[in-house]
This record gives structure tokens, sequence and C-alpha cells, in this order.
């Protein structure tokens, strides 16, 4: 599963409006700033998200953007299936797809993606971002130590 750089703007951003939940509006300059995005790109983000009820903007000198919503009432598959669409690892187990596969009544390797699939939207769909908020940071070695690591690419 690859993100979006739009979905890992958006994350940001909502995370700052998180840190600063019920504390006042943030000016897109400094969501912009403080997140290392492109303002143009974030304002485009920004309205994605006041449509969704997740954001609003505050007008006036003192305006800028906050939560309409509580952080854990959103959640990461909803972000993600927002902007990018599906969560499912490849087209054939994603929900309404419309392209037909020819290989679907004897594809062994879909079942293990459709387990992926239901895997990773379990994971999204408890995580909230006021708990995503709460969790430490990932560190390096954390990213590269995981027993897990057979090889490149993971």
């Amino acid at each position: 599963m690859k993100l979006s750089m739009k979905t890992d703007y958006a994350f940001r951003a909502l995370f700052t409006l998180v840190e600063h939940y019920k504390r006042g509006p943030i000016p897109i300059n400094e969501l912009a700033r403080r997140n290392d995005i492109p303002r143009k790109f974030l304002e485009h983000i920004m309205l994605d998200m006041k449509s969704q009820g997740w954001v609003k903007s505050v007008m006036g000198k003192q305006g800028g953007y906050v939560l309409d919503r509580d952080p854990a009432l959103i959640t990461a598959g909803e972000v993600v299936r927002y902007f990018d669409g599906v969560l499912a690892p490849i087209y054939c187990v994603a929900l309404g797809k419309t392209k037909k596969c020819n290989q679907e009544s004897v594809c062994r390797v879909r079942r293990l993606f459709l387990n992926v699939r239901n895997y990773i939207v379990n994971i999204m769909d408890d995580a909230n971002l006021q708990a995503i908020y709460m969790g430490a940071p990932v560190n390096r070695e954390e990213v590269q130590t995981l027993p897990l690591i057979h090889g490149a690419g993971i």
C-alpha cells in the first residue's frame, strides 16, 4: 500500500490541527510552513477536507483552520479512502472494482491479497486521529531493525 502525496499532506495538516484542537485557528501559511507543504497544494487539500466536514475555516485577522469534528471520530481509513480511493493493495480485491480480471476463477494469490486488504481495512478503520496523535513518533531504528525485513522493497 502506497499513499499519494495528497494523502500524506492531508495527514500532516490534520495532525497539526489535532495538536491545536480547541485552541483556535491556525493560518494556512503556518500549516504549510510547519508541514513543509506547498501552500497552493494545501489550499486544495483544505477545501477537500472542509467538504468532508473534518475542518472548517475561520475568517478574519486571527483566522485560519480548525478541526470541525472530534479527532476521535475521524479514522485513518476515511482519510485514505477519500484521497486515494481504496485501501486494497491490488484492484481485483477492491470493493466496487470496475475492471474485471480474466484470472479470477483460477487466481491463487488473490486470496492472499484479499486477506491483506481485510487486515489493512481493520487497522485503518480502528485508528482514529486522536489515538494516532497520542502515539509516539516512529524512529529510524524501528523501521530499519524490524524482524520482518527479508530484503529490499518492504
